[in-house]
């Protein structure tokens, strides 16, 4: 009898016509099906080759099915890390494996949805703030920052302005200041705790013993204060277009903070929020090498190749439903065998999603955690020796 490894092209796909344990199982597959679906007593209208495409067919919807669920468990994890892709000369996706790995948790996916609140409130994000400078002339309101932007800014960044729509985030009509004097003879009034005092090398010098949060208050304070009280203009921007309120009356120079305008596809972004995995299509999981497959596993492609292999027998037979023999007429089963392969299939998948969906790692959490409390729970009951205390 023609065994899988002196056959030719034994599978459609030949995944995994190069993994001995696969190679082994195949010549046992074919006779456990055959024997379950009666060849000892009425012959079993498939060939060895259509029983191996249902064995490899089965091991890979267990690939996919397994590595669904490893996804829902780490895509907030993966998302952004390199995609996979098909090697050469090679049908299996995935570059070096991953789906035998267990996937360090991170927290990127979270710094990357809380990027743009950091971008908001200016401490971080990942669209780049330009700087730049414009002149107000005496008697004009209107600015064109196309323009006026496109030259200043290439001193910084060294490339023009693109003259992509801008998000004002400051203008300034004073020199920027670096860094503001907290503790000099005009700041330091109503400090809330003064009433501890140190010696200094200098008499005149008093230090203060300050919460945190005043430090932070005065800071705030003194911004708000270089705003308002150093400030003699408003302004509005209309389509990349600055108005300056009131009429400027003499020329004076304006320091302008700016950005792009939002564009999660912008090319300027951060590239790892552009290249990378992105859903379920291009997570790099590849078919799990058969070899590498336990007990469980096993027998589920087991009986899965079964179920396959029935629908395939009925849909055989249901091309003849009767044979003519002497004085009557032989009636096949052939619309039982689908309806029966495709129940055991419908079974069989509905039986592991469920078991996967009770262990994804939100679920292993929550049932540790459960586990933990209950515990906590039993020891409560646990008596514990006195210590004693000899002095």
């Amino acid at each position: 009898m023609a065994t899988f490894a002196n056959t030719t092209d034994p599978t459609p796909f030949a995944i995994f016509d190069q993994d001995g344990a696969f190679i082994t199982d195949a010549d046992n597959m074919l006779t456990f099906v055959k024997r379950k679906l009666g060849d000892d007593i009425l012959s079993v209208e498939l060939t060895n080759k259509m029983v191996w495409a249902c064995f490899e067919e089965s091991a890979l919807e267990y690939s996919k099915i397994i590595n669904t669920y490893q996804a829902k468990s780490t895509m907030g994890g993966i998302l952004g890390s390199p995609t996979g892709s098909l090697t050469s000369g090679s049908t299996n996706v995935g570059p070096h494996g991953n789906e035998n790995k267990y996937p360090q948790q991170t927290l990127e996916f979270l710094k990357r949805m809380a990027a743009p609140f950091g971008e908001a409130a200016g401490v971080g994000g990942n669209r780049n703030i330009y700087s730049g400078s414009i002149t107000l002339v005496t008697g004009a309101q209107d600015y064109n920052l196309d323009e006026l932007l496109s030259s200043s800014a290439v001193t910084a960044y060294g490339s023009a302005w693109d003259g992509s729509k801008l998000e004002i985030k400051e203008v300034m009509h004073f020199d920027p200041v670096a860094a503001f004097r907290f503790f000099d003879s005009t700041t330091a009034i109503n400090y809330l705790n003064n009433e501890f005092s140190f010696e200094s090398f200098t008499p005149e010098t008093v230090f203060y013993v300050l919460p945190i949060y005043e430090d932070i208050l005065r800071g705030m304070q003194l911004d708000l204060s270089q705003r308002v009280r150093r400030s003699h203009f408003s302004y509005e921007v209309i389509n990349n277009k600055l108005r300056i309120y009131p009429e400027p009356t003499r020329t004076k120079t304006l320091w302008i903070k700016f950005m792009k305008r939002a564009d999660p596809f912008d090319e300027d972004v951060d590239s790892a929020t552009l290249e990378g995995v992105s859903n379920l299509s291009n997570v790099p999981f590849g078919n799990i090498e058969y070899n590498k497959l336990n007990s469980i596993a096993r027998q589920w492609i087991r009986e899965f190749t079964l179920a396959l292999s029935t629908e395939l027998l009925g849909g055989v037979r249901s091309k003849i439903s009767t044979i003519p023999v002497p004085g009557a007429d032989l009636q096949l089963d052939g619309d039982a065998l689908v309806t029966r392969g495709m129940d055991k299939q419908d079974k069989l998948k509905t039986e592991l999603t469920e078991l996967l969906e009770s262990m994804t790692y939100d679920q292993i959490a929550e049932r540790d955690a459960t586990m933990a409390e209950n515990m906590f729970k039993q020891l409560r009951y646990v008596p514990f020796p006195q210590p004693i205390f000899m002095g």
